[in-house]
């Protein structure tokens, strides 16, 4: 058989009248004739055309949906409407048998929550190649944006004995015997006998080593897995995602509202350039889902319009006392209708909040910065008024908050007050405290939900649909 072309690359190409070989996957086998093949380069299939009486009959029964096949033949313009080119085939091999019995991918259209049942098979449908195909290019922008600016890429631990959050909801990583642990005198588990010798978990971000790697490189980021214990199975939230984190040493909260919309614009330019395909078939699918429900409920936007809506116009920016501001005079909380009213100052947004600014009131992506120090981590800058820190978060349509950062608190005196106040155990965390008394200077920050710029720019409707395999409360599959 001639060498291997991919299917992508056959449909792109003007030409035709050569030879090649294929290999895929059947997606459907009409009239002994027509072979509809995928390889998962494209959601395009490629038509093989084959002649049943030159082909053996028990090959024939053996092409079945699912079955992986090799197929030689020339590449000719198509008789049929359907397609531009497709394969007269010359030679066929099986490569791999399905049970049309058992295969669960039917052609037919299934839910997602049956596909979620069979995560290992799922690639195999359009929707979950078109994901996974976007979420592929939004990985590769995450780093060429960063590297395009100097940054260096740094891995940080996944196994840790600080909680950058300070949430404690965090999975342990531990040897000890579970039935029968080392115990101290006062019967506590004596971790001294552990692999590290410490109580140490999976991380919930990689910040705080980040914060060390910036004070000597100046622009770091880091992309990798993060964990959260959270037994929370809404449609946000996943106990196992990626988390993309860039510190960036003598920048303040604007240099990193500047950074967070740049890179946000960059990421979702590259999926509508290079995934247009993939887009134009995810929007379609949304648009057949938004015409099941009320006319009220509907999206003002197709999610290609959404798309770029964001990358062409800029984030409106305000202060969280604007925005309370704002929310407090809004008709649905004068109405009762927000299920958490906004009354006073201080308050933690809800998603029904975040959401209202940016759908309903300014219709455009959204920065509100300068929060209460009460509702925010240790680490956030204080600013003169002693009530609120050089906070900043990012709000997405249809999905809230998608970014959070900060600038961090340089000043080594209130670094320290804050940790008391919160109750973050000094001692521990020397080494962080180490950046502040050794060469300090103004810094900033922020976390991306990996996940959450997939579900946003896929419209996906569940986060466990843009991960390949989600990991939540009692499902560790696969």
């Amino acid at each position: 058989m001639a060498k291997r072309t991919k299917i992508n690359a056959i449909l792109l190409n003007p030409e035709t009248q050569y030879e090649t070989t294929v290999k895929g996957w059947v997606r459907t086998f009409r009239s002994n004739r027509f072979i509809a093949l995928n390889d998962g380069s494209t959601n395009n299939n490629l038509q093989l055309v084959i002649d049943f009486t030159t082909m053996d009959e028990a090959l024939l029964k053996r092409i079945t949906t699912g079955a992986a096949i090799a197929a030689s033949g020339t590449i000719v313009a198509s008789q049929g409407k359907e397609q531009r080119v497709e394969m007269n085939v010359s030679a066929l091999e099986i490569l791999g048998d399905s049970d049309p019995e058992k295969y669960p991918l039917q052609p037919k259209k299934h839910s997602l929550e049956f596909l979620r049942e069979i995560a290992h098979l799922r690639f195999r449908t359009n929707t979950f190649a078109a994901v996974n195909r976007v979420r592929n290019t939004l990985a590769y922008a995450i780093h060429e944006y960063f590297q395009q600016q100097g940054f260096v890429y740094l891995h940080t631990p996944v196994i840790t004995a600080s909680d950058a959050e300070g949430a404690g909801q965090m999975f342990s990583v531990s040897v000890l015997d579970k039935l029968n642990p080392p115990k101290n005198e006062d019967g506590t588990i004596n971790y001294a006998m552990d692999f590290f010798g410490r109580p140490t978990n999976l991380t919930v971000s990689g910040q705080l080593e980040a914060e060390l790697g910036a004070m000597a490189l100046s622009e770091v980021y880091t992309f990798g897995p993060t964990f959260r214990a959270e037994n929370s199975n809404t449609t946000r939230h996943l106990a196992e995602f990626w988390m993309i984190e860039p510190e960036v040493a003598f920048n303040d909260l604007h240099d990193n509202m500047d950074l967070a919309e740049g890179l946000l614009k960059f990421c979702i330019q590259q999926a509508l350039t290079k995934n247009a395909d993939d887009l134009a078939f995810l929007n379609n699918r949304l648009l057949d889902e938004e015409k099941q429900k009320p006319t009220n409920e509907r999206s003002e936007m197709s999610l290609l319009d959404s798309l770029n809506f964001v990358v062409s116009n800029d984030f409106v920016r305000l202060t969280y006392t604007e925005a309370i501001q704002i929310l407090k005079e809004s008709t649905p909380n004068k109405k009762k209708k927000f299920a958490y009213l906004v009354e006073e100052w201080g308050v933690d947004l809800q998603s029904e909040h975040e959401r209202y600014l940016v759908e309903k009131h300014f219709k455009k992506p959204v920065i509100l910065t300068d929060y209460p120090k009460d509702i925010k981590a240790f680490y956030m800058r204080m600013n003169e008024d002693g009530k609120t820190v050089r906070a900043m978060d990012i709000l997405f349509p249809g999905i809230g908050e998608i970014v959070g950062g900060s600038q961090r608190e340089e000043r080594l005196e209130i670094l320290e007050q804050r940790m008391d106040e919160m109750h973050i155990p000094k001692e521990e965390m020397y080494w962080y405290l180490d950046t502040r008394r050794f060469g300090t200077c103004p810094h900033a920050g922020f976390g991306l939900g990996f996940e959450r710029l997939v579900l946003f720019v896929t419209g996906m409707g569940n986060i466990r649909d843009v991960i390949p395999f989600p990991r939540y409360p009692k499902n560790a599959e696969f």
